[in-house]
């Protein structure tokens, strides 16, 4: 059985430290705050380390939930000591840091998974499955929603904290490049970071993206919406499961003029119920002992980072970023 130490306990990296003791993979936890790593410690009865003794001890992976500018260089450390690594949303902070992330996993030899958890969502799932198998017809546009009231960050604004997830999932759903990027957004309750934001992607074969953020927002939803031409399909992941995959299957002719839109009756895709989060969790341990290749990978999260990028450029300059 391979094992793990989670670095970080604290807002999400509880629920990684959860998830791998349930699993039987957990062997160490670590986080600077005393208190919280001996409090977690004591409740999943592991020992709380400082890094340099995580590289040090036994695990055969690294699990990281720590401040994202400090994923780049923990990461770096765990390859060199021959672990695997985990790392939470965002991958790093550039691109820079990301590629060096890349290489030090080639060179020793081990894996690099990005947890852009929703890939993991049995519904998403289903959904990309969908999509693959061309159920929808030629996709044109996917666009998402993820939005809260709260909880504000004042280390990164809405963008690098919600989009993520978003923008993993559309770039799965497409298999297309990313040609260009158009963010706006608003800092409403900090100067400087971003409370609301739309960003919207235009692909290489014509295909249209967007996904607005909020945490400015009077309740949630968090909703993904792919436009075929044989029809429409809805992750809708505030609903009860049964619930959670509508398809529609609405024809649209677009050779007449005016384009013919024929409407149907939604119907739900019901998919067996898990918890993404363990599902993650499991692959991770199935990629360090050979059984799977990493889903979301580090090429993967590179690819989400550059337009998590782009759009930063975007809001900067108040231009459309292009990436070709």
């Amino acid at each position: 059985m391979v094992k793990v130490a989670v670095v970080g306990c604290g807002h999400w990296g509880k629920n990684l430290v959860r998830n791998f003791s349930e699993l039987g993979a957990l062997s160490a936890i670590s986080d600077p705050n005393e208190a919280l790593a001996a409090k977690f410690s004591a409740d999943y009865d592991v020992p709380a380390l400082d890094f340099d003794a995580v590289l040090e001890s036994a695990c055969d992976g690294v699990v990281i939930a720590a401040p994202a500018p400090l994923h780049a260089p923990l990461a770096e450390k765990a390859f060199a000591a021959g672990k695997h690594v985990y790392v939470e949303k965002p991958l790093a902070m550039t691109l820079e840091d990301a590629d060096r992330m890349i290489e030090a996993a080639r060179k020793a030899e081990r894996h690099l998974m990005v947890g852009h958890l929703l890939q993991y969502h049995p519904v998403f799932a289903r959904l990309r499955e969908i999509v693959a198998n061309g159920a929808l017809g030629d996709i044109s546009y996917i666009y998402s929603n993820r939005l809260s009231f709260g909880k504000v960050r004042s280390e990164e604004d809405v963008v690098w904290s919600f989009a993520p997830h978003d923008i993993s999932m559309i770039l799965s759903l497409t298999k297309q490049n990313v040609s260009a990027v158009r963010c706006e957004a608003a800092d409403i309750l900090q100067a400087g970071i971003s409370d609301t934001a739309s960003i919207h992607m235009n692909f290489d074969g014509g295909l249209k993206g967007h996904v607005s953020c909020s945490w400015l927002h009077p309740m949630k939803e968090q909703k993904l919406v792919v436009i075929g031409a044989q029809g429409m399909a809805v992750f809708d992941d505030t609903l009860d499961w049964d619930q959670k995959l509508a398809v529609y299957d609405h024809q649209i002719d677009a050779d007449k003029s005016p384009p013919l839109l024929e409407k149907a009756d939604v119907r739900y895709d019901r998919v067996p119920q898990s918890e993404p989060l363990k599902t993650e969790c499991q692959h991770f341990l199935d990629i360090m002992t050979g059984h799977a290749d990493p889903l979301t990978n580090g090429d993967e999260g590179r690819r989400v980072l550059q337009v998590l990028t782009a759009a930063s450029a975007s809001v900067d300059s108040s231009q459309t970023v292009n990436l070709v």
